[in-house]
């Protein structure tokens, strides 16, 4: 594209050229334009000389356009139904838009929370497609260079939380979906389960048990074995997997204790016969979180889709 040629071209022109091919009369596309006939032909001149073509010719029954004319005037109505376009306020109607959007969430947060949204959002807004990809290392940086629209991750609420609002990267901006808390997973007839019962489920007796792990964000920690480590107290990972219905199972036919969000047990127990426990000590809360890019804070469709998802996640959880 010559920018540097389109520059010297008055774009108003253009809308005077489209009149004049529909009226083909210098009269009548004055009065259409509320221009006196002298300023329009003022108007057909510099049009002349900028597109280098006569344009029309005079005849007995008005103007006549010449061959260029003929195929400009196929393609002006497009041309500026799209300028057009170009001049109206960002607007977002969900029930007729085709955009396409991208999240990327935990694993856990698929069955944790999008249920809670998928469904009204498809309903009021059908023609829309949502791209869903795996939480990955990567998936701040996507959302900063603009791979991504969102993102859904799990943040443990710990005094070094790297969520802490002005600790996020730069531009990135969150919203609360809800908070969990952590809750522990064993087999049925689990010997941990008598523990329970007998008031001996400590620190000191989780410590001793052998657990299974799911690895986020390709990191083998959580917060929790930092926390633990401050204290130079460490768990016995025996298994480490790429998931919470891997690690599910897991935990449903060994002796290993499976430390997790609260609200994906309920998920888990659907499938496996496993038995909750709680988390035999205090321990900071975790969070689910929306994430988005500042450039999108006013954007009506990024802004339909947040609201949407926030007020979607927060009815569910209140039923």
């Amino acid at each position: 594209m010559n920018t540097d040629h389109l520059s010297r071209i008055d774009l108003n022109l253009l809308v005077i050229l489209q009149v004049l091919l529909e009226e083909e009369s210098v009269t009548r596309a004055a009065i259409r334009l509320h221009l006196s006939q002298s300023a329009l032909s003022k108007s057909l001149n510099r049009l002349r000389c900028s597109l280098e073509d006569p344009l029309f010719t005079r005849t007995a029954y008005g103007l006549k356009p010449t061959a260029h004319a003929l195929q400009l005037k196929q393609q002006l109505p497009s041309l500026l139904q799209s300028l057009h376009q170009l001049t109206l306020a960002p607007s977002f109607d969900p029930a007729s838009s085709e955009r396409h959007f991208s999240i990327s969430m935990v694993e856990s947060a698929y069955a944790t929370l999008l249920p809670d949204y998928i469904g009204p959002l498809l309903q009021q807004a059908p023609h829309i497609r949502l791209d869903t990809f795996g939480w990955a290392e990567n998936s701040m940086q996507g959302l900063q260079q603009g791979k991504l629209d969102f993102a859904i991750t799990g943040r443990d609420l710990t005094d070094d939380s790297r969520l802490k609002v002005d600790g996020l990267p730069e531009g990135v901006a969150c919203a609360t979906l809800f908070v969990d808390r952590q809750i522990c997973l064993v087999r049925e007839n689990h010997p941990v389960l008598a523990l329970v019962e007998q008031d001996l489920w400590t620190l000191e007796s989780y410590l001793a048990q052998n657990h299974v792990q799911v690895r986020c964000e390709g990191k083998e920690w959580w917060a929790l074995d930092y926390f633990l480590a401050a204290q130079n107290k460490q768990r016995n990972i025996i298994s480490t997997l790429p998931d919470f219905y891997g690690a599910a199972s897991v935990c449903a036919y060994s002796d290993l204790v499976f430390t997790l969000p609260s609200s994906f047990v309920a998920h888990a127990q659907k499938i496996y016969p496993l038995k909750q426990i709680p988390l035999p000590f205090d321990f900071a809360p975790m969070a689910y979180v929306l994430l988005w890019h500042e450039r999108n804070n006013d954007e009506p469709g990024h802004q339909w889709i947040r609201e949407l998802i926030c007020n979607s996640v927060s009815k569910a959880q209140q039923m």
